[in-house]
């Protein structure tokens, strides 16, 4: 499709100033009159948002400065580098942070477009909208791109590999950093620098990343009560997972099952 008016003549004010990504999208965050244009709309916009690697455009004007702000996960490592005033986080499917907001890849812009139609319309009409378009009532933004599940290739690694692998499958038992160490024959000081190097993550946080995961799938594929799938999944008591999953995904486990539902 054209575009229908060249970027120059485009006048305000605009009720939401969308930022397509796609091939291009690097040259056009360097083009000072693009940015230019971008920037001066944005002021007369009542809200600024960006597809994918359009959050580069954005970037570049300077609004997703002191930001938090997503992008396609294989381009995040990127953008944090070439942007460091931006707080880039690779996982949510699209985040909000005042009137700006960026969406990871194609079809989470879908997601990110019904929360704008819940905001102004209402429930019921991003329901509708939703049902017609056979997708997501609207899947929460800080549901993750990703999981460990269907992640890149085991770290290359050998310990790590050995140690990761054993982690996914005794979910139930002591995995606690002492616990790992142990198993893997090392210091604990050593196996949180092996972890970090590798995954980004100290053993602790992988294990509860892993285990609010693991949770996650069990809430979506099966009628388990909380506190059984908790018990499955390594946590103590059900209030656990319940922090553990709000911090992951923003949202307590209950309303995650019936998102899931929903789609």
């Amino acid at each position: 499709m054209d575009a229908q008016l060249a970027l120059e003549r485009v006048k305000g004010p605009l009720d939401t100033l969308l930022i397509s990504g796609g091939i291009g999208y690097a040259d056009a965050a360097a083009d000072p009159l693009v940015v230019g244009h971008i920037r001066r709309l944005a002021r007369e916009s009542r809200r600024v948002a960006s597809v994918c690697t359009g959050a580069y455009v954005l970037a570049a004007t300077g609004l997703l400065d002191g930001r938090r702000a997503t992008t396609h996960w294989k381009q995040a490592h990127e953008l944090a580098g070439r942007f460091p005033g931006v707080t880039v986080d690779p996982d949510p499917i699209f985040i909000r942070d005042g009137n700006v907001s960026t969406s990871a890849g194609i079809t989470a812009a879908l997601d990110l477009t019904l929360a704008f139609v819940e905001e102004d319309n209402g429930t019921e009409l991003a329901r509708t909208v939703a049902r017609n378009m056979v997708t997501y009532l609207q899947r929460p933004g800080n549901q993750g791109q990703m999981s460990m599940f269907v992640e890149p290739p085991s770290p290359a690694d050998g310990l790590v590999r050995r140690i990761v692998e054993h982690i996914a499958t005794h979910l139930r038992d002591d995995l606690g950093t002492a616990a790992l160490a142990a198993e893997a024959g090392v210091s604990e000081r050593h196996l949180t620098r092996l972890f970090i190097k590798h995954l980004g993550l100290t053993p602790g946080r992988y294990v509860r990343r892993v285990r609010t995961e693991a949770a996650a799938q069990l809430l979506a594929t099966t009628s388990l009560p909380l506190a059984a799938v908790a018990a499955r999944c390594g946590f103590k008591t059900a209030e656990t997972l319940r922090q553990a999953f709000i911090d992951r995904y923003g949202i307590p486990p209950s309303r995650y099952r019936m998102t899931q539902a929903a789609g």
